[in-house]
């Protein structure tokens, strides 16, 4: 499962950690099974990311547990297909993660089943990982709140990484990507492990949601267009590693038509980005991944924080028109819609 290298385990700019799925989707807008085939890809959050960052250029080592069976070894092979490292991705008992798509269409909202349960990546037992020996060399380490969520072993690896990407003084960007079907299966106590993973982050993805949970207030009673900047200001307050907090902001008519936006609050500045409307959208799984990978891109290559949020937003609108869960657009693409090159043939 794992690939030979030579030297240091990484030799790499970024790790992401976090359970490799195999989705399975109706085909065509179907509901699921109404016919009896099934359209098959490789994502999950941080995968997502990983890829994301490979087709932007980056060296990237996946962190994850997987099955040693032809469903693991095929995730693991479409990882180095698309450019990921597997140095770090371990074999153990246990099965495939799946989850089940059956993709809305008009004003029918898409739907997702989960069937992870006793997952190699959630029997894993935490000192799996030597997160000293992976995490040393890198620049940054992400994860999602995904992780946490799939088990309390997963919960207590997550923990663990962050803390020794921190004591490294590595960068850490955090995903909130908070599914509550997840934590109910196992009650897990979802506030009190966000907070920690948060408290060690640089960069964190959130909406005013996910930092409703964390912070423990309800920002209800603060104007709509206002709660983002009042929920990331008392995120910034009350978590002195935190340095920025960005989101996409979605406006959905149907299913097929939407209005996506960006915004980022840092310590000095609250920025916004320009609107791109979404008329025909092809698939938006991981859209908030490829955000996620679009934003690092930016502030990895020295880009300024107005410009890295464009640069994760673009890269984010492109994904809607990418079937699957990863984001295949290098970064040509991601510029040629920044400066609106048209939709002319490029031959």
């Amino acid at each position: 499962m794992r690939e030979k290298h030579t030297g240091h385990l990484n030799k790499a700019e970024v790790v992401c950690f976090g359970e490799v799925l195999l989705r399975l989707a109706a085909p065509h807008s179907e509901l699921l099974l109404q016919t009896p085939t099934l359209a098959v890809h490789i994502g999950g959050a941080e995968a997502n990311v990983a890829v994301s960052l490979a087709q932007l250029g980056h060296r990237v080592v996946m962190a994850s547990v997987l099955p040693d069976n032809p469903l693991g070894r095929a995730c693991a092979g479409e990882l180095r297909r698309y450019g990921v490292h597997t140095t770090a991705v371990r074999t153990g008992p246990g099965r495939m993660g799946l989850y089940f798509l059956t993709a809305g269409a008009g004003h029918r909202p898409s739907e997702v089943l989960y069937d992870r349960a006793d997952s190699a990546f959630a029997m894993a037992p935490p000192d799996l990982m030597d997160w000293n020996e992976i995490l040393t060399g890198v620049s940054w380490f992400h994860v999602s709140g995904v992780t946490p969520a799939v088990g309390p072993a997963a919960a207590e690896s997550a923990l663990r990484a962050v803390r020794m990407a921190r004591k490294q003084g590595r960068s850490v960007s955090f995903d909130c990507n908070y599914r509550a079907k997840l934590w109910e299966r196992w009650r897990g106590d979802a506030r009190t492990i966000l907070h920690d993973l948060v408290q060690e982050a640089d960069l964190l993805f959130a909406e005013e949601r996910d930092m409703a949970l964390i912070l423990g207030r309800d920002f209800a009673d603060v104007p709509v267009r206002d709660r983002f900047r009042v929920a990331a200001t008392e995120a910034l307050e009350k978590f002195p590693n935190l340095q920025r907090i960005a989101t996409t902001v979605r406006v959905q008519r149907t299913v097929d038509d939407h209005d996506l936006a960006a915004t980022l609050l840092s310590r000095g500045d609250l920025l916004t980005t320009r609107t791109y409307s979404m008329g025909r959208i092809v698939d938006r799984i991981g859209s908030g991944d490829a955000f996620a990978a679009g934003l690092l891109h930016g502030l990895k290559t020295s880009l300024d924080d107005q410009a890295s949020l464009d640069f994760g937003l673009a890269a984010a609108c492109l994904k809607h028109s990418i079937p699957g869960d990863f984001n295949l657009v290098g970064c040509a693409d991601v510029h040629n819609l920044l400066r609106d090159a048209g939709f002319t043939v490029r031959r």
